[in-house]
């Protein structure tokens, strides 16, 4: 664990930080005539104290806009299952016909419509024992996150589930047909128990790969439109643990193994998750709908 996660690291801050080389003379400059300088750093380190975990965070000051595809994804195969599996996980996708809105921007069929991220970070929590976990996220971002995801470990938050009785609920996820509610290697989405739901019943459950795609962002009030989280990140943890919120107000407990906290902002049908199911938003110059 300690290993690869310090190899992570070194490596994505390492990768994220290559800028192209150019040959120049340098000069070194007096006091005065830096003292004029002003800009921002590249790179923004803090050390932020915790309750008998010390949490290093760096943050790259970059934006990203982007649309990838990959075929299959594993993370977490251990005590025989996987805390992720997911085949044709996409960020971003592409408009299936003119006129389509998404986010305040109109885009013709076939324009790609991006995966928005700033600022990402990578944090690592320390303890007494050694390294306890690290995690990869984003200050910010906002886009369409599409898969087919058979054992998901982590929580989506923000996601609400229209009832036949026309009301609003929070999702949870669950363990599988007729099995408890759970953050962990979750095959199934639905109605928490809380407000009534439960994964015995198929009219309250749905498998996950019936949720094809999810929109990420916070809530701004106005349909189609969301606005940038600063909540999404993908953790790796010893054993179970905390991490902050980037603003320090609020803690995410989270569980051994892989967390993907996945904020989203949309409103499903319960008939329909249960049904057909969500519809794929268009990922491939190729549209596929949902034939994968």
């Amino acid at each position: 664990m300690t290993k690869l996660a310090y190899g992570c690291a070194a490596l994505a801050t390492l990768l994220l930080g290559i800028s192209p080389v150019a040959q120049a003379e340098l000069e070194p400059i007096s006091d005065n005539r830096m003292g004029e300088v002003t800009g921002q750093a590249f790179m923004n380190i803090e050390n932020i104290p915790g309750n008998g975990v010390d949490y290093t965070r760096m943050t790259l000051g970059i934006d990203v806009e982007t649309r990838v595809n990959i075929d299959d994804i594993q993370v977490g195969q251990i005590d025989g299952g996987t805390d992720f599996s997911a085949q044709h996980l996409a960020l971003g996708h592409i408009a299936r016909n003119d006129g389509e809105t998404f986010n305040g921007v109109t885009y013709n069929e076939g324009e790609a419509i991006p995966f928005e991220a700033r600022k990402p970070y990578i944090e690592l929590a320390e303890d007494s024992a050694g390294l306890k976990g690290f995690r990869m996220g984003f200050a910010e971002a906002r886009g369409s996150v599409s898969s087919h995801t058979e054992s998901f470990s982590g929580a989506l938050p923000g996601l609400k589930i229209r009832g036949g009785d026309d009301n609003l609920y929070d999702g949870a996820l669950y363990e599988g047909a007729g099995l408890e509610e759970t953050s962990r290697r979750a095959t199934h989405v639905g109605l928490k128990v809380s407000e009534g739901g439960n994964c015995a019943a198929p009219t309250l459950c749905a498998p996950l790969t019936n949720l094809r795609s999810v929109i990420v962002g916070e809530d701004t009030g106005v349909e189609g439109n969301s606005a940038f989280t600063d909540a999404f990140f993908i953790g790796f943890q010893r054993d179970g643990m905390d991490w902050q919120s980037l603003d320090g107000a609020n803690t995410i407990s989270v569980g051994k193994g892989v967390f993907i906290n996945l904020p989203v902002n949309m409103t499903v049908d319960m008939s329909k998750l249960a049904g057909e199911g969500i519809d794929r938003l268009r990922t491939h110059q190729e549209d596929r709908h949902n034939l994968f």
